[in-house]
């Protein structure tokens, strides 16, 4: 009995992931509930369980593709690894693997194949280059699913394929002894790039040598900095622009837009790492909201002496009592949420041609972790305590850090706080979460001279900045809501009365 091992539900909003890395081959004994593999997601990193006990059977999904919801990763035999391990190296006889294109990505639907690098009956390792497919958008190339022999070629080169055709057929030859050979000389004659143990794309290789090029002056975009075919056609093409760009520039302008080939001395000293798919959504989500909304920021700056002053006194009972620190957070966390009652169109966003107003505050804490910047989400924080507020922060913080955190605890958001004092950060301008209409941005806390009653005394202050999307929120509405939050701060006593 065979059991298929697909995609789980990875969350509201996300469609896709990438296979991170698989703890498991064809062939091994898996126990009910040990983790398969790992899938990297936008937001959190999603472990597959096996669902059963059995043997690892083929794998589908290979480490570094990206395979959408319910996909199917791999088959899981029934049985024990005594029976099931001689798959790992199958007598002949064992039976055929189709060879399938995988995903081509979002809104891809066919492809070309480009090359094959191996011919009918020739003998293939696991996960050796089979052939190459160029979409509008990349070139994809297919490894072989498991060892054996490359006994029919369905999509000959030039052809053109959809997203579930089969191009190959692998028998189940015991040819793992013969297939080494034959990824040997690859693997030899492509150089590592950047220094590391990777192997370039076959027809990489080609291209390069018949363009006289050298793997250190090619950028490697493939998977952990692997040279592509069309890396290699960009850097052809930069090396030709650049002359025509130095002669027509004058003599001290240097060309633009294409990075110049490096030396084989600076490639030595240079790190080449693909960004995670947690960077890639940070840098395209905050992309987005420069992009999308009309942004602006507006700055305040506000005394926390009554604050500082107020937690130093109670600190300790609250500690005590609650069996949580009082820190800032809670603070202006409740600051904000006075303020957005007032101006509740700080608390909006627009949804087509509507705006959707909230009447609750679910609170967005932006936390950096070792991976990058999430925003965990405290949920209706305007009917929280001080104890509930810092309770919840600081155990989502953890989990934040610890990279288990759940899809739903970072979705929802309609305020964001964000604390860039924490690093030294004296002032900035924070860049809107969308579809939020509103972040604050806190600061350092400096003790700095300010002029009261006529009178310069030094005091601990904090610049404040809201970023606000104009689109949604006056400047009048922007500057009041930032009023707020710092009249609260300056008499902490206000929250207490609702003034």
């Amino acid at each position: 009995m065979t059991t298929e091992i697909r995609v789980p539900t990875l969350g509201e909003s996300v469609t896709e992931a990438t296979v991170a890395t698989w703890f498991k081959k064809p062939g091994d004994a898996v126990a009910v509930d040990e983790m398969l593999c790992e899938l990297e997601t936008d937001k959190v990193t999603v472990e597959v369980p096996s669902p059963s006990a059995g043997t690892m059977g083929d794998i589908i999904a290979a480490e570094g593709e990206t395979v959408g919801v319910n996909a199917l990763l791999a088959t899981l035999n029934a049985g024990t690894a005594a029976v099931a391990a001689p798959a790992a190296a199958p007598a002949p006889g064992a039976g055929n693997t189709d060879v399938m294109v995988p995903t081509l990505g979002e809104s891809v639907t066919e492809a070309t194949v480009a090359t094959w690098f191996k011919k009918v009956g020739d003998a293939v390792a696991q996960d050796e280059m089979l052939c190459e497919l160029e979409t509008d958008k990349v070139s994809v190339e297919v490894p072989a699913p498991i060892a054996g022999v490359l006994s029919e070629i369905t999509a000959a080169e030039g052809s053109t394929v959809n997203a579930s055709a089969k191009l190959g057929v692998i028998s189940g030859a015991a040819a793992a002894g013969a297939a080494t050979p034959t990824s040997a000389p690859t693997s030899e004659a492509a150089p590592a790039a950047a220094g590391k143990d990777i192997a370039n794309a076959p027809s990489a290789e080609k291209a390069m040598a018949e363009a006289g090029l050298t793997a250190a002056a090619v950028t490697g975009t493939g998977r952990d900095g692997r040279i592509m075919k069309d890396d290699v056609s960009r850097a052809i093409a930069a090396v030709a622009a650049a002359p025509v760009a130095t002669a027509a520039a004058a003599p001290a302008a240097a060309p633009v837009a294409v990075r110049a080939p490096v030396s084989a001395h600076d490639a030595d000293r240079e790190e080449r790492v693909k960004m995670t798919r947690l960077r890639q959504t940070i840098a395209r989500r905050l992309k987005e909201a420069q992009n999308t909304a009309a942004m602006l920021t507006t700055y305040n700056e506000v005394d926390m002496t009554e604050v500082m002053a107020l937690r130093s006194q109670y600190k300790e009972l609250f500690e005590k009592k609650h069996g949580a620190r009082l820190g800032f957070m809670s603070f202006f966390t409740k600051a904000c949420c006075h303020a957005l009652k007032e101006v509740p169109e700080v608390n909006a966003e627009i949804d087509g041609t509507d705006i959707v107003y909230k009447n609750f505050v679910h609170m967005g804490v932006a936390a950096g972790t070792p991976n990058g910047l999430v925003v965990p989400v405290i949920r209706d924080a305007d009917a929280m305590s001080f104890a509930e507020i810092e309770k919840s922060i600081s155990e989502k913080g953890k989990r934040a850090r610890d990279g288990k955190l759940s899809m739903a605890e970072m979705q929802g958001g309609t305020f964001t706080i964000s604390n860039g004092g924490v690093y030294g950060s004296l002032m900035s301008s924070p860049i809107l979460n969308p579809p939020q209409s509103g972040i604050l941005g806190m600061h350092k806390i400096q003790d700095r001279p300010v002029a009261i009653n006529g009178e310069v005394v030094i005091r601990p202050m904090m610049y404040l900045a809201l970023s606000y999307d104009h689109r949604v929120v006056d400047g009048k509405g922007a500057v009041t809501f930032l009023v707020r939050v710092k009249e609260a701060l300056e008499d902490p006593r206000r929250l207490l009365m609702d003034l």
